[in-house]
Formats: structure tokens, sequence, C-alpha cells
């Protein structure tokens, strides 16, 4: 007869025994912020029982807060001194300007609305986990409120299109396909120094319009949320370029016709329109160096991270 370990209820109680109420506070908070990704993952890919009132899904959210509140408890003294480290960092970073409170609540809110409009919720947790190479420098080199970074991008709208009459709800985009003519027409590929990554701000790439991949990502995505647009940077394997969000699938439709027989008729003849649909539907348009038009071909197809700029 098989004989199961006897459980140490008093050693067991001693460590879930708690030294303050504020102990449990705090790995409580921390249990439901584990607990709501989870359960979204297990909702989207447990077979729905129809359980009256949903309450298949309410006994999965329990379970899994109860589970996860119990094993932080066990470990809390570690749980506590890492939540007070990361607390630490987190005021750092909102003190210096870089990554703070306000950009780690966006990013869960953001990642938790995306994960339920998403039928693979898991996915946007590793996009997430995976990290954006020099973030926090980059956004901070996206100088689009720059007096410079907007008076160039203004030029950009008088210089190029500035007769197309007949579009007017996608005015944004054609003044932000300016801007990419202008970028792109003159920019110069140039790597950086052997020590590392050389971040040039948006203002400081414009004295020579020259740079690695990163400092033209930082210029298109700065002059273009400059007159409106919504970009975002890509990072692939070694790699970072920027898009630009067009909208829906017939908002695709219709940019397509006017970059094909308005806007860069030479350039995209007889070639193909590239772009990704995100997690929530929504079409971007590839806006990379190499590219004579928007859309223009991929240098990696493989998406590591993205930096969207709201």
């Amino acid at each position: 007869m098989m004989k199961f370990p006897k459980i140490d209820l008093p050693y067991l109680k001693s460590k879930l025994q708690v030294k303050s109420p504020w102990d449990r506070i705090i790995i409580m908070l921390l249990s439901l912020f584990i607990t709501i990704p989870i359960f979204i993952i297990l909702h989207q890919n447990l077979i729905d029982l129809e359980w009256a009132f949903n309450l298949d899904r309410v006994f999965i959210f329990i379970f899994v807060f109860a589970a996860l509140f119990f094993l932080l408890m066990y470990l809390r003294t570690i749980i506590i001194l890492c939540v007070a480290v990361y607390l630490l960092v987190l005021f750092y970073g909102t003190v210096i300007g870089n990554y703070g409170f306000s950009e780690i609540s966006e990013d869960y809110n953001s990642m938790i609305y995306t994960m339920s409009d998403n039928p693979y919720p898991q996915d946007i947790i590793v996009a997430k986990l995976l990290p954006f190479p020099n973030k926090s420098k980059i956004i901070n080199a996206i100088e689009y409120q720059n007096p410079r970074v907007r008076n160039f991008a203004i030029m950009a709208t008088s210089k190029h299109f500035k007769g197309i009459r007949g579009y007017s709800d996608y005015r944004t985009i054609i003044q932000c396909f300016a801007v990419f003519k202008e970028i792109n027409s003159r920019w110069n590929y140039v790597n950086d120094p052997k020590e590392g990554d050389y971040i040039a701000t948006a203002s400081e790439s414009l004295d020579y319009f020259s740079g690695d991949c990163d400092d033209h990502s930082i210029l298109m995505a700065a002059a273009v949320r400059a007159i409106g647009g919504t970009p975002r940077l890509i990072h692939t394997k070694g790699h970072i370029y920027p898009e630009i969000l067009i909208g829906s699938m017939i908002d695709l439709e219709k940019v397509n016709y006017l970059i094909k027989n308005v806007l860069f008729v030479k350039e995209s003849y007889g070639k193909k329109i590239h772009y990704h649909i995100d997690e929530r539907g929504q079409v971007w348009m590839n806006l990379d160096y190499t590219a004579t038009y928007p859309g223009g071909p991929f240098m990696y197809e493989e998406i590591l991270g993205a930096l969207t700029l709201n």
C-alpha cells in the first residue's frame, strides 16, 4: 500500500504566518497581477464547459490566484525583497525620466488589453518579455516636439505631394509619406563605433542624414509623429526599422492605390506592398531606409519586438 508523505501542518502554518499585514497585502496584489494574464491564457486555451454563470472560469481564476498566493507566501522573504528592489529601480527610472512607474503601468495595461483580444495571448507575454534594444535611449532620442524636427517635417510636406487633392481623409498619411520620401532620398548609412551602439537623437541626425538603422528609425519616427502620424519601431534579428499605422484593411486598399497610382508610381511599379497586421487587426506599413516606396520589402520577416509611439 502506497504511503503518502506526512504534511507538517505546524511548519506550513509557520511559513504562511505573516509578520505584518503589509506582507499579506503585497503578496495578494502581486498574486492578482500575475493571475490576470495567466487566467486570460487559460481562458483562451481551455475548453469552455459552458457552466451556468461561467462558474468554470470563476473556479479557474480562484484556483490560480490561491495557488500563486500560497506559493508566494511560502517564498515571501525573497519575494518582498525582490519587490522592494524593483520598486527602487522604478523610482530611480521615474526620477531620471527613464523607464518608471508610468511606463510599467502603461505596458501592463497594454498587455492585458491586447491579450484579451488575441487568440494566442501567450505570444503577447513572450513579446513583452523580449527586450527591445536600447528602449529608453531610443524613446528619449525621438524628439518629436523639438522645433528642428517639426520644422523639417513641415518642410518635407511642402516639398513633396503638396499639390495632391481629393484625399482629405488620408492627408496625414500622405504628409508622412512626404517625410519618408525626403529622409530616404537623403539617408547615408554609416556604422556605429566598434565599441558599441551609438544612439543619435532625431535633431542630431538632421545635421548629416547619416547613421545606422536605429538612427534612421529614430528620425523617421520623430518626424512622422511631429505631424500627427503614429509610428512604431520593429526589432528583428540585428535590425531596427520604422513602420507607420495605416488603419484597417479598407484603409490599406486606399493607401495602396495612392502609393501605386499617385505618390510613388515609378518606384512601386510591379512591386508588392509589404505590411504587418497587429493583434488588434491594425495595419502597419514598412518605412525602412532600404525601401524606395512606403511598404517596400522587409530586410527580415521575423519580429522580435515592437515599440509603439502613441
